[in-house]
């Protein structure tokens, strides 16, 4: 089964936030992090250094999307923020790059397994397909 994190944040998001919020949202749902596939965000993060020290802390590849590929995400959504969309050009970073990684590895439909979780500076989402 593939898993993949979606994450979005806020410019300058920590390392050590980005990874409370995926440990917290994780144990929760009685994941380790160990099952995890890849990390998946939106392309202006592609320079954001919380998440390339996150990618390199768990060893994961991490992915980005173009506003424009995850945008036929947006009726999956659990949730749909304006400010998200005002800020990137989608609704929401952390689900529809979750989804849209999960099915490029899967070569199959994903569905959110951990829908959107926010903390004060980021955002998480866990989807799987396979």
């Amino acid at each position: 089964m593939i898993l993949v994190v979606g994450l979005g944040c806020q410019r300058g998001c920590e390392v050590h936030s980005l990874l409370a919020l995926l440990d917290s949202a994780l144990a929760e749902a009685g994941i380790e992090r160990s099952h995890i596939t890849a990390l998946a965000s939106i392309e202006p993060k592609r320079d954001e250094p919380g998440m390339l020290a996150l990618a390199q802390c768990l060893n994961l590849p991490l992915q980005f999307f173009y506003a424009e590929q995850l945008a036929g995400y947006e009726h999956r959504l659990s949730y749909r923020s304006a400010l998200a969309f005002a800020h990137t050009g989608c609704y929401g970073v952390a689900e529809s790059a979750a989804l849209a990684l999960a099915e490029q590895l899967s070569d199959s439909p994903a569905r959110l397994l951990i829908t959107r979780q926010k903390s004060v500076q980021a955002t998480f989402a866990l989807a799987c397909a396979g």
